[in-house]
């Protein structure tokens, strides 16, 4: 098994409830494509470090997955480019 973090900005200029709506597809992309959602954070918003599309801010979310291979990861990432709610993504690959 390989774990992954995922950490993404959702625009924040969403609602409660669409922010909600959000988070919720990209947790069922990730466990509808194998993989298992061990730990998922609501970070807050913060300030950017520099403009990114407009936003000085954005809302942070981090997810902690098990995966046995990339087919979510390859999927999030795909969603989220697409995505006009997550304004940044980073995937990052655990080492045991």
């Amino acid at each position: 098994m390989r774990k992954y973090e995922i950490m993404f900005i959702v625009r924040p200029t969403l609602s409660d409830d669409d922010m909600e709506k959000t988070v919720a597809n990209f947790e069922n992309v990730i466990t509808s494509n194998g993989s298992k959602l061990i730990d998922k954070q609501d970070l807050g918003q913060k300030d950017l470090a520099y403009e990114i599309k407009k936003f000085k801010s954005g809302h942070y979310y981090l997810f902690t997955i098990e995966s046995e291979d990339d087919k979510a990861i390859n999927e999030f990432d795909r969603l989220a480019l697409i995505s006009g709610d997550i304004i940044r993504h980073l995937i990052t690959k655990i080492e045991n």
